[in-house]
């Protein structure tokens, strides 16, 4: 299948199945926005509860935390987002249509017209959202929309040192819609204005910062492979000296090979100590840390890896689909690490009839508290797998009249295709064992 294709096939996916939706759709939509239907938030919701998992439930060195989405402009001022967050903004004189400057294949050739020097000088655009917080609109009234997660953490440093007794190393994590007021939003769900951030950030004595750094680059790419994605539509590239932000002495992307090309999924980034050393200055706030033991005082440095939700869950997608065939017909399936698919169980009733409806919802209710679960007795057993295959669930249970008799009922898996005969009474502990 080439790329467009593929981009194609899973875009159509998350319209027909539930995944993702036009936002606005009978109002003819609404630019780069996006609604997640019944799939995509169930799936959305296990790759923000797959991070959670790796860096705060199974980590004894980060707790977390959920921060304002509204802030004041002392936030961005001291952080360098009212000066530096800004993209080079050009117009085409001649179609009207906009463009960053510095994704412009050619500098001088509008991509929608085709018009050659058309285009006026850049000029910096301000990437955030402003607004107004009470009921008039003046300047002691501005607010911002919070562009990123990372801001909330860095003044929230202090109550979480107080309360939390951690001491560095030690990371707090957030999960969190952000805002960009992007210039040339695309990609179906890569590049939107409304998105959810994964963010950590890892505060660490100056001296660590680069071992660190190392760590959590490593610790990083292996998430993505753990939950599926194969070791060769991944890499880690390193940003070159003049690609680096201000405040950063290093930085690498972990990058995923999309139908376009390879596209950052994730930024792992020293920022040593520079947002705090900002937001004390611009406070008048101490936002260090005190060694007992060695009664040395310090600012932590920060490494921070950041991923973006919607973009890891779009890689997970693409990386997923598959067809292959099965009895000389086409099977479209996503073979989604089941951590990550929306539904880890489905049960299946044979048929419709009323003498195999009780015993299946009892199959139902006995899952339920343990697994994700959905219940299907619509159209004919072949195409509920079907259906089970293209949206992504590990296994079927399918109850059929020999289980009214011996209590057993067959469990399918998704990616062998084969079927196993199990007992009801030990079906929990069964899948358990399969989904681990």
């Amino acid at each position: 299948m080439s790329d467009p294709e593929l981009m194609e096939q899973v875009v159509n996916l998350c319209k027909r199945r539930g995944f993702i939706f036009p936002s606005a759709e009978i109002y003819g939509g609404f630019r780069s926005t996006y609604d997640y239907g019944p799939l995509g938030v169930l799936m959305l919701r296990n790759v923000k509860e797959a991070w959670w998992r790796a860096m705060v439930q199974l980590r004894d060195d980060v707790v977390g935390l959920d921060a304002a989405i509204l802030s004041p402009p002392a936030i961005w001022e001291a952080s360098g987002h009212l000066e530096n967050f800004t993209d080079p903004l050009v117009d085409c004189r001649n179609c009207k249509e906009r463009f960053r400057l510095d994704q412009l294949t050619d500098p001088t050739t509008c991509p929608n017209c085709g018009k050659t020097g058309t285009f006026t000088e850049a000029r910096q655009f301000n990437l955030m959202f402003k607004t107004h917080a009470g009921p008039v609109e003046s300047e002691g009234t501005v607010a911002y929309l919070r562009p990123e997660t990372a801001q909330g953490i860095f003044t929230n440093f202090m109550n979480v040192l107080s309360t939390s007794r951690k001491k560095p190393p030690f990371g707090i994590a957030q999960i969190g819609k952000a805002f960009r007021n992007e210039i040339t939003p695309g990609n179906f769900v890569f590049r939107t204005r409304e998105f959810e951030q994964m963010e950590l950030e890892y505060f660490v004595p100056p001296d660590e910062g680069p071992k660190w750094y190392e760590y959590w680059c490593a610790e990083r790419f292996r998430w993505y492979t753990d939950l599926g994605i194969p070791e060769e539509q991944l890499r880690l590239r390193p940003h070159e000296a003049d690609e680096l932000s201000h405040y950063s002495s290093g930085t690498s992307d972990v990058e995923f090979r999309y139908p376009w090309g390879w596209g950052e999924l994730e930024g792992i980034a020293n920022r040593a100590d520079y947002d705090l050393t900002q937001h004390a200055k611009h406070s008048g706030e101490k936002l260090e840390y005190f060694d007992q033991a060695t009664g040395e005082r310090y600012v932590p440095h920060v490494i921070e890896p950041s991923a973006g939700a919607t973009r890891s869950m779009m890689a997970f997608l693409l990386a997923a689909y598959t067809e292959d065939e099965v009895n000389g017909e086409t099977r479209t399936v996503l073979r989604l690490h089941h951590r990550l698919a929306p539904y880890q169980v489905a049960v299946l009733p044979l048929s419709k009839k009323d003498t195999l409806s009780p015993m299946a919802r009892e199959v139902l209710h006995l899952l339920q508290p343990h697994f994700m679960t959905e219940y299907d007795d619509t159209q004919s057993i072949g195409r509920r797998y079907r259906r089970q295959d293209e949206i992504g669930t590990p296994y079927c249970i399918t109850v059929d009249f020999d289980s009214l008799d011996d209590k057993a009922v067959t469990v399918r898996d998704r990616d062998t295709l084969a079927q196993d005969r199990v007992p009801v009474d030990h079906l929990v502990d069964h899948l358990r064992e399969k989904l681990q």
